[in-house]
C-alpha cells in the first residue's frame, strides 16, 4: 500500500462543485483549516458542525456541501496532516549524505509544528485515543514508509557514514522532538515565560533540534545556505 495513498484514502471525496476546481479547492482549504482549530480544542466529540462553520465562516448547509458528516471532515484533517508529514520524508534517499538528509527532514518536520500546530495536535488526539480513524494506514503504509526509510539509515551506518543508532528509533525521537513545540505549546509557553511561540522562538528551537539529533548520529549540521 502506497503511503501517500493511503493518507489521501481518509479524504473523501466531496460532492460535485459545478463552479470549479479552484473555487472547490479554496474552500476545501479554508474548512479543513477551520476544522483543525476546532478539533484541536475540542476534540472529535466536542466538536460540532455548526462550529466549525462559523470558524470558516460558511453556512453550515455550505460545510455539508463538502463534508457530509463530522467523521467524513475528520477523517479529511487527519489525511491532510499525514500528506503533508510524509511528503518530507522523500529527502531520506541512499544518494545523499546523511546529515543533508536528516538536517533538511528535520528542518522540514520543525516548519510543519511551526505551520501546522492545530493540525498536529488533532493527530496527537487521534493517537492517543487509539488510533481508530488512522490505524490501518499507521500499521501498514505508515510501517512500510519507515521500513523503507530506516533501510536507508541503515545503509548510511553500514558505510560509516553516521554513528549506529536504531534506526526505526530514530524516527520516533525526531517526530517527538519537532511535535512537541505544537502539541504540548502551552508546557513549553509556560517554561519560556512567553503567550505564544514565535518565528524567533521556532527558528532558536529548530536549530536546537538539529544540533541535538545530528550529533546523536554522530553527524554535524550542514552550514546554512
Amino acid at each position: 500500500m502506497d503511503t501517500h495513498a493511503g493518507a489521501a484514502a481518509l479524504r473523501p471525496q466531496p460532492a460535485r462543485d459545478a463552479s470549479g476546481g479552484r473555487i472547490r479547492q479554496e474552500n476545501q482549504a479554508m474548512i479543513l483549516h477551520a476544522a483543525e482549530h476546532v478539533f484541536a480544542r475540542a476534540g472529535f466529540a466536542g466538536a460540532t458542525m455548526a462550529d466549525i462553520a462559523m470558524r470558516a465562516g460558511v453556512p453550515k448547509s455550505n460545510l455539508h456541501y463538502y463534508f457530509r458528516t463530522k467523521q467524513a471532515l475528520y477523517r479529511a484533517v487527519l489525511g491532510h496532516t499525514l500528506q503533508l508529514w510524509l511528503s518530507e520524508a522523500d529527502i531520506i534517499r541512499e544518494e545523499l549524505p546523511p546529515q543533508v538528509a536528516l538536517e533538511q527532514y528535520i528542518r522540514a518536520k520543525m516548519r510543519l509544528s511551526a505551520s501546522h500546530p492545530d493540525a498536529s495536535r488533532v493527530f496527537a488526539n487521534e493517537l492517543l485515543h487509539g488510533a481508530p480513524e488512522i490505524g490501518e494506514i499507521l500499521r501498514h503504509a505508515l510501517r512500510e514508509l519507515v521500513s523503507r526509510k530506516a533501510a536507508v539509515v541503515q545503509q548510511w551506518i553500514d558505510r560509516g557514514q553516521m554513528a549506529p543508532v536504531d534506526p526505526q528509533h530514530l524516527f520516533f525521537t525526531i517526530w517527538a522532538a519537532t511535535q512537541t513545540y505544537a502539541d504540548f505549546e502551552s508546557q513549553v509557553c509556560a517554561v519560556l515565560g512567553v503567550n505564544r511561540l514565535g518565528q524567533q522562538d521556532y527558528a532558536h528551537a529548530t536549530e536546537h533540534v538539529v544540533v541535538m539529533l545530528l550529533r546523536g548520529c554522530g553527524l554535524a549540521p550542514e552550514p546554512l545556505a
